[in-house]
């Protein structure tokens, strides 16, 4: 019985093409994550409540993205209950260094390419590998502004290439 048709040989136990590329002393020309902060707000806020971004499949979630969420949460949530009323944190670090083979696209470029030979490719990007499960965005605030973190958080939603749930929990005190 011959195999199914398959784009990659080997299909690794996280689920992806092939190890992160994560080795930054090894190599050269990396560019720096577009996140500019990772924790906003008031980090001494006394919250009831956490929302949170939870992924619901597995993807590699580019740094420009992350730092579009962030954009988005920030401006949201500071202009409509203020800074001082919440904590809001990304927990995912775009570490995966995503590599891109470039071709030439003008007239006479098929003589100067050599095509897939040495096809590597050079740093082009950053992503953060995320499973199922895994939260992405935290915001942490009072029982009053649910309703406008969850907003908030639905146009971060819609920044992510994978489909998301935003989960309430309550926080013991």
């Amino acid at each position: 019985m011959a195999k199914p048709a398959r784009c990659f040989t080997k299909r690794h136990a996280k689920g992806f093409s092939g190890p992160p590329y994560t080795r930054h002393e090894y190599i050269h020309g990396i560019p720096q994550p577009k996140v500019v902060k990772w924790v906003m707000g008031n980090p001494h806020v006394d919250a009831d409540v956490e929302v949170r971004l939870v992924a619901l499949e597995r993807a590699q979630v580019r740094h420009n993205a992350l730092e579009a969420a962030r954009v988005m949460v920030h401006k949201n949530l500071s202009s409509d209950i203020g800074e001082s009323n919440y904590v809001f944190i990304i927990k995912r670090y775009p570490h995966h260094v995503l590599r891109e083979h470039k071709f030439m696209a003008f007239a006479g470029a098929d003589r100067l390419q050599e095509g897939m030979r040495h096809a590597f490719g050079k740093p082009a990007g950053l992503a953060a590998r995320i499973y199922p499960g895994m939260d992405i965005l935290v915001v942490r605030t009072k029982k009053q502004y649910v309703d406008k973190v969850k907003e908030a958080l639905k146009i971060a939603a819609s920044k992510m290439p994978m489909p998301c749930r935003i989960e309430v929990v309550e926080l013991k005190k």
